[in-house]
This record gives structure tokens, C-alpha cells and sequence, in this order.
């Protein structure tokens, strides 16, 4: 078996991914997948850390378009992300795979607050750890909150687990012409404004020269075809 390309990442998975064929909530059966792949991971060597949209139970975004405020909608958004970590954690503790969930809020009841020290240790003793609360901050995505945290413990790369095999010109389910990218530098992901990602995670990544890498979940065992350096996805780097 082909070693691991990265020895330790961030990956990034889609809140609404978690919800499976249902349109709200957390699907189970999904959720105890994703725990085969990170645990099938981690089994490479590979240090993972897992940071989780909320868009499976809130969208702050949508939520302030409906007269809360942008903050407070934000702020609920990111409490749907450590709820997914927390149910997350649950299903890869329950296959015997030591987890540990960090929030970027003081919530000692429910679970430790993140710092890089306490990040590096439990990754370093072989724990999937897994980042909720996005920044703690409103206005910052979770893709940011990817990358910052990918910068903060020294992540050699950002894996964006999404619904598409990679970064396309279009929205390939909408445009059959869309034009697939199998590598793109960060300023050409910018200059694109290809959806895939936000602009202020694309440019942190550039600023700390951190690669991205655009795959597809929805195949089991995508994420160790991407670390061993045999899947299909999209390179954003450089």
C-alpha cells in the first residue's frame, strides 16, 4: 500500500452531507461511514482532524435573512457544527477509535475548548480530533475555519470533502459544459470565484501556503485514496 502523502490534515466535511437523503438532522448510517473513512485514515499514519459545517440543522446565513441578526444567526450556526462533531465523535468512539471534540467556545460541560497545545497533544496520541465552533467568530465560514485551524497546528493540508470530484468552472450539476480543473494555483481559485470555497479561506490558504485538495465523499474510501496520493480531485496549491 502506497504511504501516505500528508502526515497530518485538516479535513473539511460538508454539514448537509450529514443529513443523507433527508433534508434535515443527522442521517446515522451517513455519519457512521464518515467514521469508517476517518478511522480507515487514520490507520495510514495520518493525523486527522475534522472540521464540520452546521448546515445540516442551521444555516446562519439563512437564518438572519429571516430577521435575526447576522451574529446571532452566525453563532447558531456554529453550535450546529459542535453538535455534529459531538454525534460524529459518538460513532467513531463506538467502532473503538479514541476521538476528542474541541470547540472554539467555552462549553466545559460539553466539551474542551480548543488550543493548538491541546490539538497537538491529542492528535499526537492518535486521537481523531474533531473542531466545532468554527472561528468563534460571526462572518467566518467553516472552509475558513478549516484552513486557520490547518495553519494553527501545522496541518500539512486542507482535504475539502464536498457533493463534486474536484473545483469545476460551473456548477457541473447545473451546466454540462462546466470545465473540470485538475489543478489550480490559490490566486486562480480567487480570481474564478468558483463556488466551491470561499475567498477568505482560498486566500489564507495562499497567505500560509497551504494546499487544498477538492474531492468527492460520496465514494467510500475517498479520503485515503486522496492521502495515499490515488484519488480523483482537484489540487489548490501554489
Amino acid at each position: 500500500m502506497a504511504e501516505p502523502v500528508y502526515r497530518r490534515v485538516v479535513i473539511k466535511l460538508s454539514g448537509e452531507y450529514l443529513a443523507g437523503s433527508q433534508s434535515f438532522g443527522i442521517h446515522q448510517p451517513t455519519i457512521d461511514r464518515i467514521a469508517d473513512d476517518l478511522i480507515a485514515a487514520k490507520k495510514l499514519g495520518v493525523e486527522v482532524a475534522v472540521v464540520i459545517g452546521g448546515g445540516n440543522i442551521v444555516r446562519g446565513v439563512e437564518v438572519s435573512s429571516r430577521g435575526v441578526s447576522r451574529p446571532t444567526g452566525d453563532t447558531m450556526g456554529m453550535l450546529a457544527t459542535v453538535m455534529n462533531c459531538l454525534a460524529l465523535e459518538a460513532a467513531i468512539e463506538r467502532k473503538g477509535t479514541p476521538a476528542r471534540t474541541l470547540s472554539a467556545f467555552v462549553m466545559p460541560e460539553i466539551s474542551e475548548l480548543f488550543t493548538r497545545t491541546a490539538a497537538h497533544k491529542y492528535l499526537s496520541d492518535g486521537r481523531i480530533v474533531l473542531l466545532g465552533g468554527g472561528t468563534g467568530n460571526p462572518f467566518f465560514t467553516t472552509d475558513t475555519t478549516a484552513v486557520l485551524r490547518a495553519a494553527e497546528i501545522g496541518a500539512q493540508a486542507v482535504l475539502k470533502a464536498t457533493n463534486v470530484d474536484g473545483v469545476y468552472s460551473a456548477d457541473p450539476k447545473k451546466d454540462p459544459s462546466a470545465k473540470r480543473f485538475d489543478r489550480l494555483t490559490h490566486s486562480q481559485a480567487i480570481a474564478g470565484d468558483y463556488k466551491v470555497m470561499d475567498a477568505t479561506a482560498f486566500a489564507l490558504a495562499r497567505e500560509t501556503s497551504l494546499p487544498i485538495i477538492v474531492f468527492s465523499i460520496a465514494e467510500p474510501g475517498s479520503i485515503g485514496a486522496i492521502l495515499r496520493g490515488t484519488g480523483h480531485g482537484t489540487v489548490v496549491a501554489g
